[in-house]
Order: structure tokens, then C-alpha cells, then sequence
């Protein structure tokens, strides 16, 4: 077995045992907020091995998802402008930094009534959220890349188009997915939450239906499914990561 299924295999393995162990430790089975495990466990396979995922679980991987692609196309191509033009910069550093300042929930009332309870208004809140991290970190890192790459460009008379893709967003690409990774997280937790207030399906709308009725199980169960969604997607963003900046860590390991 190749020694990257391994590490793999145990990132996904470990901290689900973890989460276990410490759910089987702490639970007396006394608590109706805190059910036995076996009960979680019954509720977890019920609903979520197959019953719901196509009610629930797949229009808030879509809404997630779709809102995360819209930030990261409008913050990469954002970030590109702004980070190319000094004098495009100095004049959107008030607003960027006015706009980044206002908590997430509070556009959660805004994109309810401007797009209402269906899909458009949890994705655009989820783009409105996760497009600064990519944004900045884009900012910084064309703004930051070698002036002597830029010259070795020019003096092969190498045309903007390509420099831009092959020297300005290579170099600037490590800062580029930093944001990128930063806004992964930020896209399930407003995912959760605009779910939760505005929303007839999805997981956050089935955790809070679950807690309004007292299936605590189910509720439970849910919350799981977020965790274990969460690392997912991390996991996923990190091979994604690994092969798309393998040259970036073969030069960091080689400096070592």
C-alpha cells in the first residue's frame, strides 16, 4: 500500500475514533441532551445512510459548494486586478476593509429579502462571505511576486497573458489557496446557518427541526454529519492542494 493511502486512510480514521471515544467516555446514558451512543448511532444510519441525503444532505453540498466556486472566481479574478494597479489598490483598501468588517450574520436578513428563502440567497451570502480571504490573500500574493521573475519574463518578450498565468498566478498560487483554504470552513458554517433561519430542507433546517421537536438523537446525528462533512472537504481540499502546488513544496523541501 502506497504510503499516501495510508496517511489518508489514517486522517480520515483517527479523529472519528477520537470523536467516539470521547462521545462513549462522556456519555452516562442519564442526560436527554446527550443520548446513548447507540441511540446517535441507529439515528446517524436511518437518516443519513441514503434516507436523506437527496433531501438534505445534497442541496446544502450544492448551495455550499456553489457559493464557495462564485468566491473563489470573483476574489481570484478581484484580487488579480486590484493586486496588479497600485492606484486601483490604495482606492478599494477603504471599501474591502469596511466591507470584510461586517459579521456574516448580519447579511443573512439582506439576502433574505432581496432573494428570498430558496437557493440563490444561502449561495450569494456564502460568496459574499468566502470571497474576502481569497481576495486579500490574492492581493498579497500578486503584489508580492519577484520583480526578478517579472524582468526574466520580459526579457524573453513573453506576452502579458502569459505572464500573467505563468509567472504572476504561479508565484502568487501558495497565497492563492492559503485563502482558499481559510474560506472552506467559512462556507460550511454559513451554509449551517442560513439553513437554520431561512430554509424549507438542508442539514442546518434538519438540525433545528430536529431540536424544536426534541429528537435529540437526530439532532445529534446531524451535527455529526456536519463534522464529519467538514473534514471531508478539508481532507479533499488538501490533496487537491498537494497536487496542484507539488512543485511549491518539492522547492520548499529541496531549500530544507
Amino acid at each position: 500500500m502506497k504510503r499516501p493511502v495510508v496517511y489518508a486512510s489514517a486522517e480520515i480514521l483517527v479523529p472519528v475514533l477520537v470523536v467516539l471515544l470521547i462521545l462513549w467516555f462522556t456519555n452516562t446514558g442519564s442526560s436527554f441532551f446527550l443520548p446513548p451512543l447507540q441511540d446517535v448511532f441507529v439515528a446517524f444510519a436511518g437518516n443519513w445512510l441514503f434516507a436523506l441525503v437527496p433531501t438534505e444532505l445534497l442541496p446544502s453540498v450544492f448551495r455550499l459548494l456553489s457559493g464557495y466556486v462564485i468566491a473563489i472566481v470573483i476574489g481570484v479574478g478581484a484580487g488579480i486586478v486590484i493586486g496588479k494597479s497600485p492606484r486601483i489598490r490604495r482606492q478599494a483598501a477603504p471599501v474591502i476593509e469596511f466591507a470584510r468588517a461586517i459579521p456574516p450574520p448580519a447579511l443573512l436578513p439582506f439576502t433574505l429579502i432581496a432573494f428570498g428563502t430558496g437557493d440563490e440567497a444561502k449561495i450569494i451570502l456564502i460568496a459574499l462571505v468566502c470571497v474576502w480571504p481569497i481576495l486579500l490573500n490574492t492581493v498579497d500574493g500578486i503584489t508580492g511576486v519577484d520583480s526578478t521573475l517579472k524582468e526574466t519574463g520580459a526579457s524573453y518578450r513573453i506576452t502579458r497573458c502569459d505572464t500573467l498565468l505563468h509567472v504572476d498566478l504561479r508565484a502568487a498560487s501558495p497565497q492563492i489557496f492559503a485563502g482558499m483554504r481559510a474560506a472552506l470552513p467559512l462556507a460550511l458554517i454559513i451554509m449551517v446557518i442560513s439553513e437554520m433561519v431561512g430554509a424549507t430542507n438542508g442539514v442546518g433546517f434538519f438540525i433545528i427541526q430536529a431540536q424544536r421537536t426534541f429528537a435529540i438523537a437526530d439532532m445529534w446525528s446531524g451535527i455529526i454529519l456536519l463534522g464529519l462533512l467538514g473534514y471531508l472537504l478539508n481532507l479533499l481540499f488538501t490533496l487537491v492542494e498537494r497536487r496542484a502546488l507539488a512543485w511549491h513544496h518539492g522547492a520548499r523541501a529541496t531549500v530544507r
